[in-house]
């Protein structure tokens, strides 16, 4: 589980090289809800540390949510206007 632990911040502190595109900001989300899984299941946290981790990963959730329901709106309506034009 240490390996894991490592594995993952090790990934979320090489992620900002790459590119920010929504594909990035998936995975990036990805492994920082895994690091925070992982602190959770050790429980070695206060309470204060735990509700702020926790609101971030809800505010992460709620982000990634909005950017997918915006991505297929723009998808359905281009795919709208190409059936129009056609």
């Amino acid at each position: 589980m240490l390996k894991s632990i490592i594995g993952a911040i090790a990934l979320a502190l090489a992620a900002p090289t790459l590119a920010q595109s929504d594909t990035k900001k998936d995975v990036d989300n990805s492994v920082k809800n895994t690091v925070d899984d992982a602190k959770d299941k050790l429980g070695t946290d206060s309470g204060t540390a735990k509700a702020k981790r926790h609101a971030k990963k809800a505010a992460r959730n709620t982000k990634a949510k909005a950017r997918h329901t915006k991505n297929d709106v723009k998808d359905k309506t281009e795919k709208a206007k190409n059936d129009v034009t056609k």
